[in-house]
């Protein structure tokens, strides 16, 4: 096979028996030609090694052929949070069929706003999906001129926003409502960052579940979603004495397992704990650990289809996609 430093559209052109004009078209969807045509010019251009340049053909069709997955955290946190990896494989196994390729940005929390508006320029990409978006900044995403589908409900709301989320408040009540049944009556929880929308809401089910079942939810612990924050959470928390713990994430549950079996808490026995996420992590810890579902691979492989339907389609979702969660029981509740 020629490299593709050496193969022209002329070269693609006349291995497929039609015009330059026509070949380009095929190439770069900038116009008319048959399903026929085009399967033979890409035919072609896969046998000769030709890819069409990326900025010819953003010049040829209006378009980047290009979607940015925006993850608004700290690096330490994206590398090492198993949801996050989950959205990153899932988003680039969707659009690996198409057309699009998909630009990572890891957006740090002291990048100056205008960064991530130039990159999300039209010129760069058609579309992106924000997954792990804070309160703070989130906003400054809204005048960006492509469309966004966030992952997690966003914190402003209005006709045009589009995303995909898990029934987060049903989530917590689905922990809640497990505690109760084992018998637990003293609880806390231990969340993520308060200025999340799933964390407000997996909050909101918890705390609306045990009042209305007449008892104090307790206090909630606001931590990052690592294995720190899940251990220094639980190490303030020793000393309550609960006997049911919510965990937000399986990641901060790993931490917080290891605080009280060092403080001689016997998780499983002495105090019951649900995480979130049903990770490899809630499957290799011991006691193996009960988990509401929070599946990274559904919810990426829907926003991407959502957005997708925008940029191929033009068809705007009237409504959000949202997910019901499951508890997985294992041997910690």
């Amino acid at each position: 096979m020629a490299r593709q430093g050496q193969v022209t559209l002329d070269d693609v052109a006349a291995s497929a028996g039609v015009s330059r004009a026509t070949a380009s078209r095929a190439l770069t969807g900038s116009g008319p030609a048959s399903a026929a045509v085009q399967a033979r010019v890409r035919a072609a251009a896969e046998h000769l090694g030709f890819t069409p340049n990326q900025a010819a053909r953003a010049l040829a069709s209006n378009k980047a052929h290009a979607v940015a997955l925006v993850i608004p955290e700290p690096n330490t946190i994206i590398l090492g949070d198993p949801f996050l990896q989950g959205m990153i494989i899932g988003v680039s196994e969707a659009f690996h069929p198409t057309d699009y390729q998909v630009i990572l940005l890891m957006v740090r929390p002291d990048d100056p706003p205008g960064k991530v508006l130039r990159l999300l320029h039209r010129s760069f990409v058609d579309g992106a999906i924000v997954v792990s978006h804070h309160r703070t900044g989130v906003e400054r995403l809204s005048g960006v001129g492509v469309p966004l589908v966030f992952v997690g409900r966003p914190w402003w709301m209005h006709a045009e926003v589009m995303y995909v989320d898990v029934a987060n408040r049903a989530g917590g009540a689905l922990a809640a409502r497990r505690f109760l049944d084992r018998g637990a009556s003293r609880f806390a929880c231990i969340a993520g960052p308060e200025d999340m929308t799933p964390v407000r809401d997996r909050t909101a089910g918890w705390r609306e579940t045990l009042v209305g079942a007449g008892y104090d939810p307790g206090p909630v612990e606001h931590a990052p979603f690592t294995h720190a924050g899940g251990a220094e959470s639980a190490a303030r928390l020793v000393g309550y004495g609960a006997d049911a713990v919510f965990v937000q994430s399986d990641l901060m549950a790993v931490g917080a397992l290891r605080a009280f079996t060092e403080a001689g808490v016997r998780v499983g026995t002495d105090m019951l704990m649900i995480g979130v996420d049903d990770s490899e992590f809630a499957r290799s810890t011991s006691p193996r650990l009960t988990s509401v579902t929070n599946p990274a691979a559904d919810l990426s492989l829907r926003a991407a289809r959502m957005l997708l339907g925008v940029l191929d389609f033009g068809r705007c979702p009237v409504t959000p996609e949202i997910i019901q969660p499951e508890l997985v029981v294992r041997e910690s509740a």
